[in-house]
């Protein structure tokens, strides 16, 4: 009887009903300005505005402006209903969602149960190819679907009427409602879809259901939207325009920002966090993001399948040195892929890492040797760094502490974003820039890139007890009893080094004086534009 009373506090405490929310509250001592015109930096072209092809920052961000799920994010970070009205946690692996009945595509067709059904089938079906399924994974049958040995129609979710969604998750997740507010799983127009193909997401084509609609798509360019009249809750939102402009210089970005170009950077270039606080004051807003910056690595190459060739590489980067000399912008030197703050696990933090750097590099040499490794043998790496003046520093920085530490001959090559995101999931690159920022708070939003099979595993990397670990951790209700076993499954993985993390992103940006609705509390860093409103000026 004990575990039973236990479990049904625990789904009582996770059952949930809601209000609707609205899209932004102006304080009522607030002038806002006549022209809602807002303008935001992204640092990369979008790779696609297709919900099922959306795997960056840069899409989801965009994403979430033109599509709403059945939850969304608010200015806080905080879950607040979205096309769902309200949802409840019937069974630990069964979760009802009621759907508002006002929710309408933007052609004006009602947002149903049915969208969300044929979306997510959508998204695991391998004819659609998408590399970002991680977040539907949790739902039953889902993996054996996109393994091809199943059909999309068996997948843990139906429509038990217009406006009732049922899902079935393989294991509890208690963070579910969570999920469902990133793109991925937002609903899909199957009429559009079925008679454009490929071209539903063009311009005067894509049928959308979130707060503002698509207008204009220059690639390298710009991306327009304009607010949505069809959106359930347009009476309340204030933006009337947003214009996104792919900059990938921090630099570029900043003196478009003081030239009154850009109303909203993405962030400001490494090193001068100091200089920018002094001259932009108040405008510079600070914060970290549950995100993480890393180098990936290839573990199926000759070298990097050798765990010890992958220890020494990392064992002999200096981040405190990195982050308090180089980035200098609140950046916190990391040794595992879960930031602090992430739910569900402890940091993890070597043994290592606490070492004179002189041990270190003695010890970081001794593995190379015994790898096979010395000076009429070195190492030679390829780098791979996107366009960007801070992955650039980092790069030189970091082939810098390989050479005069390890003899190790490091050359560097920048491409585009889009393609060096090809070129990890090709497997095409021995050592490149990554970085992953946090769908959810949990700690399963990270695991998603060492697990074994998972779409968004591009390094290579399988761990089966680790593995086996997050297993039983998710199959308990006890939090405490859950955070044990996936810190477990953590540091199992983080001792084979699968990847070198690097540092906790910072979230330093500029956003000007007249852009309401900025929180520094929102760690998530999903920000609606929504959310956002401009002030007399």
């Amino acid at each position: 009887m004990k575990s039973l009373h236990a479990m049904s506090a625990v789904l009582a405490a996770l059952a949930l009903t809601t209000q609707p929310a609205s899209a932004v509250t102006v304080p009522s001592n607030v002038a806002l300005a006549a022209q809602q015109d807002l303008t935001r930096q992204v640092p990369a072209e979008v790779e696609s505005l297709d919900p099922a092809h959306i795997e960056s920052w840069t899409g989801n961000t965009i994403g979430l402006d033109l599509f709403e799920g059945l939850a969304r994010i608010d200015a806080a970070g905080q879950i607040v209903p979205g096309v769902a009205l309200s949802w409840e946690r019937k069974t630990p692996e069964t979760w009802v969602f009621k759907l508002r009945r006002d929710a309408k595509w933007s052609n004006g067709q009602p947002v149903t149960a049915a969208d969300f059904v044929y979306a997510w089938q959508r998204l695991v079906d391998p004819k659609t190819g998408s590399k970002y399924t991680i977040l539907v994974e949790f739902v039953k049958n889902s993996k054996d679907i996109i393994a091809g040995k199943a059909a999309p129609s068996t997948l843990g979710v139906r429509a038990v009427d217009p406006y009732t969604l049922e899902v079935t998750t393989d294991v509890p997740v208690a963070f579910f409602p969570e999920l469902t507010a990133m793109v991925p799983l937002a609903p899909v127009n199957k009429d559009t879809v079925t008679k454009l193909g490929d071209a539903w997401t063009r311009p005067g084509n894509i049928v959308s259901n979130g707060a503002f609609q698509l207008v204009d798509w220059q690639p390298n360019n710009r991306i327009v939207i304009t607010k949505a009249a069809k959106y359930w809750n347009a009476p309340k939102v204030v933006i009337n325009k947003v214009t996104y402009l792919p900059i990938e210089s921090d630099e570029t970005a900043m003196r478009m920002y003081q030239a009154g170009q850009i109303d909203y950077s993405y962030s400001i270039p490494s090193g001068i966090f100091q200089q920018v606080s002094k001259q932009f004051g108040g405008e510079l807003r600070p914060g970290l993001q549950l995100a993480t910056y890393y180098y990936y690595l290839n573990n199926s190459d000759a070298a990097l399948k050798d765990k010890r060739v992958r220890q020494a590489l990392s064992m002999v980067i200096d981040r405190d040195v990195l982050t308090s000399k180089l980035t200098q912008a609140g950046e916190k030197p990391m040794y595992g892929l879960m930031p602090n703050g992430t739910k569900g696990v402890q940091p993890f933090t070597p043994e290592w890492a606490s070492w004179p750097m002189a041990k270190r590099v003695e010890t970081a040499k001794n593995l190379l040797k015994q790898a096979g490794y010395s000076d009429a043998k070195p190492l030679s790496f390829t780098l791979t760094y996107n366009t960007n003046d801070l992955h650039k520093k980092v790069a030189l920085f970091t082939a810098s502490e390989w050479r005069t530490k390890l003899g190790v001959n490091t050359k560097l090559e920048n491409v585009e974003f889009k393609v060096l995101m090809k070129q990890r999931h090709d497997g095409k690159v021995q050592i490149a820039r990554d970085g992953w920022f946090a769908d959810y708070n949990d700690a399963m939003t990270f695991f998603d890139l060492i697990r074994c099979g998972s779409s968004q595993n591009t390094v290579g990397y399988c761990n089966k007890q680790a593995d086996a670990l997050v297993d039983e951790g998710n199959q308990k209700l006890d939090d405490k009893a859950r955070a044990a076993l996936l810190t477990q499954a953590h540091d199992a993985a983080m001792n084979d080094t699968p990847m070198v993390p690097l540092f906790q992103y910072s979230a330093d940006r500029l956003v000007k004086p007249y852009v309401g609705g900025y929180s520094l509390k929102n760690v998530i860093d999903m920000r609606a534009s929504q959310d956002m409103y401009l002030i007399k000026h």
